[in-house]
């Protein structure tokens, strides 16, 4: 967005705003978000949120109270009620806005859905979706005891009560920013709430799955008491999708870290790997197997079925110049960007929904299984079978913050 005439620079931390100060030196700098939209408000057209996921919901809400457009890291929000407060908010208020999945503009994306809808491998019922990146970002576990016992000055030009924003107060730690916050559950989501919006996509679209109406988590290496605060070595998170329209329900299967993608059996004869980072998605006449950001690298598998399916008919138009492009057009034009709040907000959801089952993972069962089957009535907003699990949906802000 660097060509938009950039008129204020919001950061907490002066060292990593440097770069950005120093690239736009007109543009007037803030270290509070609040203070800017005051200062601002009659030159600001429209804004990127691009926080850690803890205080996106306070920075959008800000915009969009004052009627301002907005694009938005994924995921969208923090908690489940985040995203619906924003949802709403953004509609009311008739702003255009953006999630993040940059793939969701591919040309990949639009060939995955166009494959499916004309019938390349059938009826689907299961995607088996993942994440194999930055394992020890995800995974903070080892820094517990640290956590607990060292002291750390705040550093010169760090705001840290800011940085905090809504979350609850605590020491600051060098453990926490700039980038490894993902992995603590009071600031991130984890690897399932950073790669979901990238990796579902895809098949969130091409099935329009809607959200799911139960979901289970396995884990590795963690303990739902004393690691709380921390995301698992793994998981596997499994989504149940009710059927919809013409199409059957839908299983979703999510692995990250010490889990991974079983390899379909079409791979082994060929000699090939299962992707780490993408999904396969599963037919009753055939298997698709596609990489992150928007299926780049889709494929029907094996390859000679991909060879001799051809190419199906293009039915979605092509986006050109991105995906920030396209929001900034779409501001202009006064029409609907390609991954708005509802929809990028609700991949966002699923990801949120699998953080609050993993934090109910208790130990294994008979059957193997470690975690509680959460049942989700996604209109009523709340699980229908663990009040333990519906205080996870809407979690209280430290006092002086709120939506």
């Amino acid at each position: 967005m660097a060509g938009e005439d950039i008129v204020a620079l919001c950061d907490v931390d002066d060292r990593n705003a440097a770069h950005s100060f120093k690239k736009f030196p007109k543009a007037k700098r803030f270290k509070d978000f609040r203070k800017m939209y005051d200062a601002m408000e009659g030159q600001i057209d429209a804004v990127l949120v691009a926080t850690p996921d803890h205080t996106h919901a306070v920075a959008i809400m800000g915009a969009i109270g004052r009627g301002k457009h907005v694009y938005s890291e994924k995921p969208l929000a923090h908690s489940v009620a985040e995203v619906r407060t924003l949802q709403k908010a953004a509609l009311d208020k008739k702003v255009i806005t953006q999630v993040g999945n940059q793939g969701h503009s591919s040309d990949h994306i639009r060939f995955f859905c166009e494959l499916v809808w004309a019938g390349a491998i059938g009826k689907v019922s299961e995607v088996h979706a993942g994440c194999d990146a930055f394992k020890n970002v995800y995974c903070q576990i080892g820094k517990q005891q640290a956590l607990q016992t060292e002291e750390h000055e705040v550093p010169k030009g760090l705001d840290w009560d800011l940085w905090l924003g809504p979350a609850a107060e605590r020491a600051y730690n060098p453990a926490y920013l700039p980038f490894n916050w993902r992995g603590y559950s009071a600031f991130g989501s984890g690897c399932i709430g950073d790669w979901i919006c990238h990796v579902l996509d895809p098949s969130y679209w091409a099935l329009d799955l809607g959200m799911p109406t139960a979901i289970t988590a396995d884990t590795k290496g963690y303990d739902p008491i004393k690691h709380k605060e921390f995301y698992p070595k793994g998981t596997k998170i499994t989504f149940e999708f009710p059927a919809k329209g013409e199409r059957g329900p839908v299983k979703v299967v999510w692995y990250d870290g010490d889990y991974s993608i079983p390899r379909p059996d079409e791979l082994k004869v060929e000699n090939r790997k299962v992707v780490g980072t993408g999904a396969v998605v599963i037919g009753n006449k055939g298997k698709i197997m596609h990489g992150s950001h928007g299926a780049g690298g889709c494929r029907i598998i094996p390859e000679a079925k991909m060879k001799e399916f051809g190419r199906p008919d293009q039915k979605i138009p092509r986006v050109r110049g991105g995906h920030q492009k396209d929001w900034l057009d779409a501001v202009r034009k006064n029409q609907p960007a390609g991954s708005p709040f509802e929809y990028g907000g609700a991949i966002s959801e699923i990801g949120l929904l699998g953080m609050i089952a993993i934090q109910r993972t208790w130990g294994k069962d008979s059957a193997g299984r470690t975690g509680i089957r959460l049942e989700w009535d996604a209109k009523a907003m709340r699980f229908t079978n663990d009040e333990e699990a519906n205080k996870l949906v809407n979690p209280p802000y430290r006092t002086g913050w709120k939506l």
